[in-house]
């Protein structure tokens, strides 16, 4: 760890105490975990004191580990007719937290350093506290979650999809949505409009070719 970096690790364990539910210091940057219920008030914090003064918003995102810690493919052991008849599915971990999370990246511009901060989501809710007051920014970030995620940030002020149709179905980021999706879209010349169906399209699985 880079002595910057480790001081600022020691301030933030300082300054949240107990309220840090973990640290991580990998690649030389800093993750730290947070509660659902305390993000709010820590994201404040590290905003406006003056040791942290991470001042700006650089991204929010949602996250699903869904399946996360499998490895799907055991290539060494793959048949001369392709990856799919040599594929095995084993579990190197098993995830024991909430499936969903969101991760905020935060700038300091002032004192040239950068955190990450992350929340898990109870996926029964789905309920995340918003940062717009805190971060303008924030607003077409959130919406972004929402609409590929299904996030949902109380305090929101306008809270809609900002990617996919009006009529879309779902959330397209989430690890079980169909590559396919879910409706298509096609003119109708009778109606002389557009209209949604059902997809026609039957999902498959390529099987590339191994020559030995």
């Amino acid at each position: 760890m880079t002595t910057r970096l480790s001081k600022l690790q020691a301030i933030v364990l300082d300054t949240f105490g107990e309220n840090i539910l973990s640290v991580n210091d990998a690649l030389n940057e800093l993750t730290i975990e947070v509660a659902t219920d305390l993000l709010y008030p820590t994201l404040k914090e590290l905003r406006d004191n003056d040791e942290l003064q991470f001042e700006q918003l650089i991204d929010v995102a949602g996250v699903d580990y869904l399946h996360y810690g499998l490895d799907e493919w055991s290539t060494e052991k793959a048949s001369g007719r392709g990856f799919e008849r040599g594929r095995s599915t084993k579990s190197k971990s098993e995830w024991q937290k909430p499936r969903y999370a969101v991760v905020y990246h935060l700038l300091s511009v002032t004192l040239n350093q950068r955190i990450r901060v992350r929340t898990f989501v109870e996926a029964e809710s789905m309920l995340v506290p918003s940062v717009v007051e805190l971060w303008n920014g924030a607003n077409w970030f959130e919406r972004e979650a929402f609409d590929l995620f299904g996030l949902l940030f109380d305090g929101h002020p306008d809270l809609r999809r900002l990617l996919t149709d009006y009529g879309f179905i779902g959330h397209p980021f989430r690890k079980d949505f169909p590559v396919v999706g879910e409706l298509e879209m096609r003119y109708d010349e009778e109606q002389e409009q557009c209209v949604y169906e059902p997809v026609s399209i039957e999902e498959r699985i390529l099987v590339p070719r191994v020559i030995r």
